[in-house]
């Protein structure tokens, strides 16, 4: 059963067969993205299901107990060390298994149950977080200690993350898909509200042991939403059989659709160089501005402000537009080179709002318009590669940011990280014009001036009025 509406979310026997329909398939797909109005929907829809709602209400709880980790750990290596270089070093192991297993991580979960593979990869990770409390709290604690730490998560995540992208869709059906991928975004970054607070407060009062056991404990939450879903609500999605060349088989329909391609060559750009937030924001908050880990999470904080917002935006529109996309890219880059040359702290700490609202556009464009258009059967495939191209960039660009930054300063390497964004973004929507036959026409609508892709035969007819 197809998620979405349209050529572009049909599956098909063999998409590759021949080139007409892979060209048919673009242009209208691509049409379609960047060009059709958008759908309003209920902004919380999906939650009067039963099974979302206790799926939603167990990640509130562990996604707190993410962002304080994640707090507490770039500020404890950062601590131990004084180096911008070793957080990214941190962050790259977390996701060098993403990038080196995860899309055998998405060929093992379109073979298994969601449900008990979540249950599975939640209390593995828990027990890694506590692992790390008990380090930390007993004074144990050293760098090496943390690498691992980070190391094992990054392993889990490698099952974890395409099977919660994936098992969205068995909670909600193809019609509320949207929706629940928005709210899932809000709900994330909602908890970048609190997390980062509280993880500041445990920081500086109590140490940051705390935060890493209260983020194990979080995972009770979400595995006991787990145990009290419906079964028989679930909606069903064929389980693809064990067999040979299924990875290929997968990165050949990635391959034959330029409508999913590009959004992931675009995120894995932006992924690499320009979603380092914490080798930018760590460095900012100590270097530039010379303040704490207070300093650190209200960067996070704000950020997070505005991403609670540019998900919620998303809850609202019934459709993931890929002009959209790069709109919210070009915007971001843009607002990373101005956050670089912000010369006072309260400047800086403004931008970060705007900041996380087209981040989250990004994300959630991205994600949402992978899910609708692509065949159930090999959903888990499609999502492991957009997270691992999407995490396991920051292996190859948090290490490279982190040097830069040490080297250079971190106004350089933010700049930077912006500059590469606005480049990709804007290469990248002039190859999808391209595919999908369309052009950029420059007019006059309604007496104001009007840029919009068309059909190349359309780009004459609007030229007079131009």
């Amino acid at each position: 059963m197809s998620t979405g509406s349209g050529a572009a979310s049909a599956p098909a026997p063999d998409p590759y067969d021949t080139k007409t329909a892979l060209d048919t398939r673009t242009a209208r797909s691509a049409e379609k993205a960047l060009d059709a109005p958008a759908r309003k929907n209920s902004m919380f829809s999906s939650l009067r299901i039963r099974n979302y709602r206790l799926f939603f209400l167990g990640q509130v709880v562990s996604n707190i107990g993410t962002w304080m980790q994640r707090i507490a750990q770039d500020w404890l290596v950062l601590s131990l060390t004084g180096s911008s270089a070793a957080v990214g070093i941190t962050t790259a192991l977390q996701f060098l298994p993403m990038l080196l297993f995860g899309l055998y991580g998405g060929v093992l979960v379109d073979r298994l149950r969601k449900r008990p593979t979540l249950m599975v990869t939640q209390s593995a990770m828990a027990l890694t977080s506590i692992a790390l409390a008990v380090l930390t709290l007993t004074g144990l604690v050293e760098v090496w200690h943390i690498y691992v730490a980070a190391l094992a998560l990054g392993f889990a995540t490698v099952v974890d993350n395409p099977a919660r992208q994936s098992f969205v869709s068995e909670l909600v059906g193809p019609g509320q898909l949207q929706n629940a991928v928005s709210l899932n975004s809000a709900n994330f970054q909602s908890a970048r509200l609190v997390g980062p607070a509280v993880a500041g407060l445990l920081i500086t009062g109590v140490g940051t042991g705390w935060a890493f056991l209260l983020n194990g404990l979080s995972f009770v939450a979400p595995l006991t939403g787990l145990m009290l879903m419906r079964s028989r609500e679930l909606h069903p999605v064929e389980r693809a059989p064990r067999g040979k060349g299924q990875l290929r088989e997968g990165l050949r329909y990635v391959a034959g659709r330029p409508d999913l391609l590009w959004p992931i060559v675009l995120v894995g750009f932006m992924g690499t160089f320009a979603f380092n937030f914490p080798v930018y924001l760590s460095a900012f908050a100590d270097d530039v501005f010379h303040g704490d880990a207070g300093v650190y999470s209200m960067f996070n904080t704000l950020m997070a402000v505005g991403s609670v917002s540019g998900a919620l935006l998303a809850a609202r529109r019934g459709t993931a537009r890929l002009r959209l996309l790069i709109m919210a890219a070009l915007a971001f880059g843009a607002l990373e080179i101005l956050a670089a040359a912000s010369p006072e702290l309260w400047m800086f700490a403004l931008i970060m709002v705007p900041l996380g609202l087209v981040s989250m556009t990004v994300n959630v464009t991205t994600n949402t318009s992978l899910q609708m258009s692509t065949d159930p059967s090999v959903r888990g495939r499609v999502m492991a590669l957009y997270m691992m191209v999407f995490l396991g960039g920051a292996p190859v660009g948090a290490p490279i940011v982190g040097w830069v930054t040490d080297t250079y300063g971190a106004r350089v390497g933010f700049a930077a990280g912006g500059a590469i964004a606005m480049t990709a973004a804007a290469v990248i929507g002039l190859v999808l014009a391209r595919a999908g036959g369309l052009r950029l026409a420059v007019g006059w609508h309604h007496g104001h001036p009007s840029v919009r892709f068309v059909p190349r035969d359309r780009v004459k007819a609007l030229a007079p009025a131009a």
